[in-house]
């Protein structure tokens, strides 16, 4: 196990690969950890730095008081980067993760390389939505919310799938303050400014059935990034890395090998 002692927060994270190779970095989605990454991350070419971590308040990292706002999440990762010595990389972030790196990367251009944005925009939701999810979660607990995220997150098909039970288990068994702490970054967040003015090479990928992160939303945030593509997988929710991992690692492959630092 590694964890990363930061200014506020120890962030456990994880790596794979060639520790020479051409970095990468991962960040999951709101009420995940991780594993999120594990089937994507097994069919990737292990030539390359393989890392990823727990966002704050999820998985095995720490959970400092909330609220939380998305220039504390991407302090966190900004400072992760600078303790692993990375000087650029190519990051990889699926819905809060994507929005993580939109921001990371207008921060600090000279970081980020060229990143793929996976069912993410510059605004999830708003404030009013936020606000009711983050009541009802102190109220009742992720335990009796998750079934309704889950039919935000997956694809009918998938939502009959044996695995399912895990993926719910690692929801409820968030902590719920940083859960909550994270839907307050959410709820505040806007990055339309930040992000139309961002000139990296970027990959944005869309799941069809995807509910909480619907795909005019994803095309709508890559028209701002001047040259920006985008993918659409079908049949596919908000998970792609959990639903379609041979296609997500597919089009990130590609997409890898297609820039000068790999």
């Amino acid at each position: 196990m590694r964890m990363a002692a930061l200014d506020k927060v120890q962030l456990h994270w994880r790596e794979d690969g060639d520790p020479d190779g051409v970095p990468v970095l991962f960040a999951n989605s709101l009420g995940t950890d991780l594993r999120l990454w594990d089937e994507v991350v097994a069919l990737l070419p292990q030539s390359l730095r393989l890392i990823r971590y727990d966002l704050r308040g999820h998985g095995l990292s720490s959970c400092p008081p909330g609220p939380y706002s998305m220039a504390d999440l991407t302090d966190d990762v900004e400072q992760l980067v600078a303790h692993l010595g990375i000087t650029s990389c190519v990051f990889v972030g699926v819905s809060l993760g994507g929005m993580i790196g939109q921001s990371l990367a207008a921060r600090r251009p000279d970081l980020i390389q060229a990143m793929v944005l996976s069912n993410t925009a510059v605004q999830m939701g708003d404030g009013p939505m936020w606000q009711d999810r983050i009541a009802a979660v102190r109220r009742d607990g992720l335990e009796e919310v998750a079934n309704r995220i889950l039919e935000r997150w997956f694809s009918p098909g998938f939502r009959r799938d044996a695995q399912l039970e895990g993926w719910r288990n690692m929801l409820a068994r968030t902590p719920c303050e940083g859960y909550v702490g994270c839907c307050e970054a959410l709820a505040h967040a806007d990055l339309s400014g930040s992000t139309a003015g961002l000139t990296l090479p970027v990959l944005a990928i869309a799941g069809a059935k995807d509910l909480a992160s619907p795909p005019d939303i994803v095309r709508a945030t890559a028209a701002l990034i001047m040259g920006a593509e985008i993918v659409e997988l079908q049949n596919v929710g908000h998970l792609p890395s959990i639903e379609a991992p041979r296609a997500f690692a597919e089009i990130v492959t590609e997409f890898i090998g297609g820039q000068s630092c790999a």
